[in-house]
Formats: C-alpha cells, structure tokens, sequence
C-alpha cells in the first residue's frame, strides 16, 4: 500500500496541478479521440474510393457494415466522455478550492497560455475550464474594477495619471514579460512615471475578438481609475501589437472615451503584415492534400487555432479572417486583409529585431528575429496601400536578437523609454 503524499508535496502538486484541470484534460482527450477516429474512417474511405469499392457520396465517411462500426466507435468514445464529466463534475466541488491555492505556479500559467494558443478557441466553443478569460492584471494578480477602493490599494496611494498597458504575444501571459531579470514595465514604471497594467488573454481567439474585449475593458479601467487618466500608453510585443491595433479600431467605431487619451502605441516585433511560420504551416496542408491517401491527415492542420491562422497575414480586423481568402485552412495564399492604416493622433513606434549582424534580402525576408521578418515588424510591404507608414526616428532595428530576446533587451528598453520620455514633459 502506497504511502499518503506529504502535506508539502501535496501543496505543491495543488499549485502545478489543479482539479478542475481534470475535467478539462478529460474534455481534451475525448475530443482528440473523435480526432483520430475521423483520421482513421478518412483514410479507409479514400482507399475504397481509389479501388472502387465505395458507394457512399460522402467524402470522409464509410459505408455499410465499416461505416456502422465507426458509428458505434463514436457513440462508446462520446457515452465514455459524458461518464467522466459526470463523475468528475460531482468530484471537483469537493476537491478544487480556489480560496485554499488562490496563486497557481508559474510553470502551470506556462502551460496554460501555450494550450490556449494553439487550442483557445476550441476551448472555448466546449467550454472547457482551461479555457483563459481576458483580464487586465497588476503585481500578478488581476484588477477589481468593481471595487475602487480595492482597486486603490492594488494601485498604491498614488495611482499614475499615466496608465501603461502591456500586451503580451501567442502563447504566454502577462508574467512572461518578467525575462533574463529584466522587465519592461517596471524599467518604464521607474523611467516615467507611470502604473504598468497587464493584459492576460487567450491568444488562440481571432485578434479582432480579443481587440474588441480589451477596448471594452480599457473603457471599464478608465471609468474605476482612482484619478483622472491623461496618458494611455500601449505596449505590445508580437501578436500583442495587432491586439492593440484591433482594440483602438474597435474603441473609435464605437465611440468610448480612452482613446482620446491614448497617445502613443508601441511594437516590439509585431508581425503587421503576417508570420512565414503560419504561412508554411498553411503549406504543410496544401502538400498532405494532395493525395487521396494523406489529404485526410491534413486534418491535423486545422489544430491551429484561429489566432494562429490570423498570423498569416495579419488579420487585425474582423472584416479580414470573414473573407473569402480569409476562412481559416482553406485559405489561399493571397493577402485578403482590409489595408488599415496606423491610428491618426497616436504617436506609433516600433522595434523590429534580426539574428543577422546586417540587413539584407535573406534578414528582411526570411531570417528576422526566428519568427517575424523584418519588413513585416516594421510594417513595409510591395503595396504602397499597405504599408505604415512609421516616422524614420520612429523605427529601430536591433541585430543579433531573437523573438523573445526583444523581451530582455536593455538595447530595446532605453529605445523605448527615449521614444516616450520627451512626451511625458509635454
């Protein structure tokens, strides 16, 4: 017989390992198993279709006696699926106490924004728990905005006029901006002045989605803040920045009040005009699909959640992923985006990084920081229609850093506290 989990073991399972997350592994798994089972009745169709064998005009689905028994594997692995939520929804009442383990660790926070990346917006069409709700977060924890006078001692006794809102990229969370020892926020807190906020959200949702939410939140942190805001000042690194474009767009299409005081958008290796990664993955689709025999794998393609897919090209609005050239996998190769331009009245930077010593066609194109090449970071494109348009003095280019690396660049952090230090005296 095994012996009881010592109490501080048990503690620390509970801060990686939460009950809730049972179910929602559960969920995850009976999806996957459907998944697989259409996989596998795809291939079966698609060689009795080349050998003649098969009457059934659907493309992935068998017949006769095959088709019954891949019904009947579908029915065991849904009965299965709604038994352990079930069980599991009856257990966790009694075992997930959120009060007792209010902080849960850093490695499980990890592991949470990268499955909500890649898989966010499934989680959230079957409400699955791990499924991230948007916050607006400070000293890692997130903000009352219901109660100002929680909301006071969360800011301190002396709340900044001047709110700076970080946006972090696919992937991560708002405590990942915490990189190498250095943090941006509080280099710029000290730097300027000003109350650094952060922004946790599920990265696999469409930009334009998670652009609309943050407006709406940004309008709700206005109205709680404890003095007048004079100063907002948006942050965002990677998918953060097309985040932050979607969210202005959205505030002045409906008219709230903090975009009238926004007053300067900052990008740290912002794919404005999309991501080569998304582009070859959308590749890898075309090839399986070229066969009757591994077009039906090509279904592991569509993993990718719709904030991925939006990174192909840059999809800020919502009017470009509803597009014909827009609709997820099938997608083409040809840029479907609405051109929008950077927001007038906004004083707009941006930082765009290359692991090249030098600039030049393979580090404009192709190399940039491992991720986004240069002349997408710094929004050039062939069509004049496209591009934004970034003041000269507006523009750094730092070599010899990678993607993440721009999050623990001193090089990147005094750039950006010299682009907004004279503004501050204005």
């Amino acid at each position: 017989m095994s012996s009881p989990t010592p109490p501080d073991r048990k503690t620390a399972l509970l801060r990686h390992l939460r009950p809730s997350d049972l179910k929602a592994a559960a969920q995850l798994a009976t999806q996957a198993t459907h998944g697989v089972i259409n996989i596998v009745e795809g291939v079966h169709r698609s060689v009795h279709r080349q050998l003649g064998l098969s009457r059934n005009a659907a493309p992935e689905q068998t017949s006769g006696l095959t088709g019954q028994i891949y019904r009947g594997i579908r029915g065991v692995a849904a009965l299965v699926g709604q038994g352990s939520d079930a069980v599991l929804g009856a257990l966790l009442p009694l075992l997930d106490d959120p009060a007792t383990h209010p902080e849960a660790s850093p490695q499980r926070e990890a592991v949470v924004a990268a499955l909500n990346g890649v898989l966010g917006d499934r989680l959230v069409a079957t409400g699955n728990p791990l499924a991230q709700a948007m916050e607006l977060r400070c000293a890692g924890r997130p903000l009352w905005l219901d109660n100002l006078d929680a909301l006071r001692l969360q800011l301190g006794q002396a709340a900044s006029s001047h709110l700076l809102l970080l946006v972090h990229g696919l992937c991560m969370n708002d405590t990942q901006w915490m990189r190498g020892g250095h943090e941006h926020g509080d280099f710029l807190a000290q730097a300027l002045g000003c109350q650094p906020v952060y922004l946790r959200y599920n990265s696999g949702r469409h930009v334009s989605d998670n652009g609309l939410e943050l407006a709406l939140h940004l309008e709700r942190l206005m109205a709680a803040w404890p003095v007048p805001l004079t100063r907002i000042t948006l942050l965002g690194h990677s998918m953060g920045g097309l985040v932050a474009r979607a969210a202005v767009q959205a505030g002045r299409e409906a008219d709230q009040q903090w975009p009238n005081v926004l007053r300067e958008l900052v990008f740290l290796g912002t794919p404005h005009h999309g991501a080569p990664l998304e582009k070859a993955g959308h590749g890898i689709d075309v090839l399986l699909g070229a066969t009757p025999f591994s077009a039906p794998f090509a279904k592991l393609g569509k993993l990718r959640s719709a904030g991925i897919l939006d990174l192909r090209h840059g999809h800020v609005q919502e009017a470009d992923w509803r597009s014909p050239g827009g609709q997820g996998w099938r997608a083409g190769f040809e840029d479907p985006r609405l051109p929008l331009p950077l927001p007038e009245g906004v004083a707009c930077f941006t930082v765009a990084a290359t692991l090249a010593a030098q600039r030049g066609v393979l580090a404009d194109r192709l190399t940039g920081d491992g991720l986004v090449p240069l002349n997408s970071a710094l929004g050039q494109h062939d069509e004049t229609r496209r591009r934004l348009v970034f003041a000269k003095s507006s523009q750094r280019i730092v070599y010899r850093t990678g993607h993440l690396d721009l999050l623990s660049s001193q090089e990147v952090a005094v750039q950006v506290r010299d682009w907004l230090l004279p503004l501050a005296s204005d």
